[in-house]
């Protein structure tokens, strides 16, 4: 069973990855990773040094070719149980980010297929048990209110 929890706060040194909820031109943007059949939020792993906005940043424009845009936090999160990216099940630490893309480069530079702007949060998603949370956690933070 994967359980998410939100934090206001967590320590720095425990947020491994970034995870982007992102819209462009009042549609949801949505990333297919090359060996995947499922749709997934833009995101990825802190690298060594970096800040965790720089990993949001970083991660956004590799996934899906983002050049100009918006990005805020939302909130802190922890992910419990086993999954892809996760074969202990301990908890781990992630940071929420909600973005604005104003214009793509039309290039990823990334493991990323393409990316898709639906107009419907899609439902064949990579985390399933996941995704969904995160994006009603940010609605519930105000951060969706224009598409709900």
């Amino acid at each position: 069973m994967t359980q998410v929890n939100f934090y206001d706060n967590v320590d720095d040194a425990l947020l491994k990855f970034a995870v982007i909820i992102a819209k462009a031109d009042g549609k949801w943007v949505y990333c297919k990773h090359k060996e995947r059949d499922t749709y997934e939020n833009p995101g990825g792993h802190r690298e060594e040094g970096e800040t965790i906005l720089d990993a949001a940043k970083r991660e956004l424009m590799e996934e899906t070719g983002a050049l100009e845009f918006i990005i805020k936090p939302v909130c802190a999160y922890s992910v419990m149980g086993k999954t892809r990216v996760n074969e202990s099940g301990e908890e781990s630490f992630g940071m929420l980010y909600y973005a604005e893309i104003t214009k793509f480069s039309g290039q990823l530079d990334s493991e990323m297929e393409k990316v898709v702007l639906f107009d419907e949060i899609p439902e064949n998603q990579t985390y399933p048990f996941i995704q969904p949370k995160l994006i009603e956690e940010a609605k519930r933070r105000g951060f969706l209110r224009k598409y709900y």
